[in-house]
């Protein structure tokens, strides 16, 4: 197997160092990432418009390098993949014997789809030690008050926009923005809020190169970096509340495999949430406030809220075809599962106007989605590796949809294939909770 001649081949992983400096307003941070004998790695992460004194009186330099030092902990598994090295040598900070294990856990949770999708068998505890050089802690948690604001994870999608329409009005509100394309800048324009905190992330070319030279790829706990970023802004800008937008359905897996549940979403579930609150208060900021505002909503909810702000129908996208590295922007690619579940999910509450407002097409009518469809419904099929709704509310979305195109008397391809015990299915539309 490919897995065991590079794990062979390459043994260790190290995490050599990381640097800073603030640049023309910026905060520039680099890491060195090293898998000998050959392979280097150097990504980086600007922060925009960083000025020293806004935190410099708060931030202690022991604090302010703990924080950066964790910010190159996650971006490990990112690169660490390409050949699933058995040692990850942590040079450039300090760990204690606890936090080993909890970042251990993390790698090995949060690269589930990772093994499943290349067939790997992590099971052996051999197959990843943490080992720590730094034999003491020069670093510090932030233990000062953080103004009582809500900081949020912004990506021009209908979650994050239902958070932040039901907060902006309660309490101050800041965007958090991540390498924003012109769709989110867009998006974000319409919410009205003043204040936008903007990161941009670069990946180190050497990593695609490598993926297409053939090395190890796959899907990485990409939440759970940003959960990171955020509460070093949090800290950075003065902001307490860190609120995410990760939905209950987060919870739900999508395939067994040698006994675990592989998610999808893990970064995103409940799981997650709770151990990444619990660490970041022990060893990040103790009074940063980690949580998710749409814990308690279900998909459907979430789609049926939404209508009422339509100012975003013609902007809003929750497809990640443009999200990929060197992807054209573009707001549905009307191919993919998200694409089609987020389209069944507003189809039983919106006419068809305005359905096109959002969507330009109607998804139902493309007959080359049936496999998808019947992997968002079925029970028996894996549910596809995308942030869609649980089985129980892909098969509602669809069934309400169903009756809709009933009532009106014109039913699409894709509603006419639905199995005869999802048509006869009888459930209530979702009810809003207050």
């Amino acid at each position: 197997m490919v897995v065991d001649f590079l794990r062979k081949k390459y043994p260790k992983f190290v995490y050599r160092k990381y640097s800073y400096k603030i640049q023309k307003g910026n905060l520039k941070i680099s890491f060195v990432f090293e898998i000998p004998p050959d392979i280097r790695f150097k990504p980086e992460i600007t922060v925009k418009n960083v000025k020293r004194k806004l935190f410099a009186k708060r931030l202690t330099k022991k604090a302010f390098d703990n924080l950066i030092f964790h910010l190159g902990l996650i971006e490990i598994p990112s690169y660490w993949k390409i050949t699933c090295s058995p040692i990850i040598d942590i040079q450039a900070g300090f760990l204690n014997s606890k936090q080993v294990k909890w970042w251990k856990d993390l790698f090995l949770k949060g690269m589930g789809q990772f093994f499943y999708e290349n067939k790997i068998d992590w099971r052996l505890k051999s197959f990843l030690v943490i080992k720590n050089q730094a034999k003491k802690n020069n670093f510090s948690v932030f233990g000062k008050k953080l103004k009582n604001r809500y900081l949020i994870p912004f990506a021009g999608g209908r979650d994050s926009i239902f958070t932040l329409e039901n907060l902006k009005n309660k309490k101050e509100t800041a965007l958090f923005l991540v390498n924003p394309n012109e769709q989110i800048r867009k998006v974000a324009e319409i919410t009205g809020v003043a204040e936008k905190i903007t990161v941009k992330r670069k990946i180190d070319k050497k990593l695609l190169e490598l993926n297409e030279k053939g090395f190890l790829n796959g899907h990485t706990p990409f939440t759970a970096l940003l959960s990171f970023l955020s509460v070093f802004c949090g800290v950075l800008f003065n902001y307490k509340n860190i609120v995410f937008s990760n939905e209950k359905s987060a919870d739900e897996g999508n395939v067994n495999f040698l006994g675990r549940k592989i998610n999808h979403q893990w970064a995103k579930s409940s799981e997650f949430e709770k151990m990444f609150r619990i660490y970041s208060k022990k060893y990040l900021a103790k009074k940063i406030n980690y949580f998710s505002y749409l814990r308690k909503y279900g998909e459907l909810e979430i789609s049926k809220e939404l209508i009422k702000y339509p100012q975003y129908f013609p902007f809003f996208s929750s497809c990640n075809a443009s999200m990929k590295v060197g992807a054209k922007p573009i707001r549905w690619c009307g191919n993919c599962p998200k694409c089609l579940f987020v389209y069944a999910s507003f189809y039983p509450f919106l006419d068809k106007d305005q359905l096109f407002k959002i969507f330009g097409n109607d998804f139902f009518k493309n007959r080359s989605l049936l496999p998808i469809m019947k992997s968002l419904t079925e029970k028996k099929k894996i549910k596809p590796f995308e942030c869609v709704g649980t089985k129980k509310e892909n098969q509602k979305a669809f069934y309400l949809s169903f009756k809709k195109a009933q009532k009106i008397g014109k039913i699409p391809y894709l509603l006419k294939k639905l199995k005869r015990n999802l048509k006869k299915k009888i459930n209530p539309a979702p009810k809003i909770k207050p």
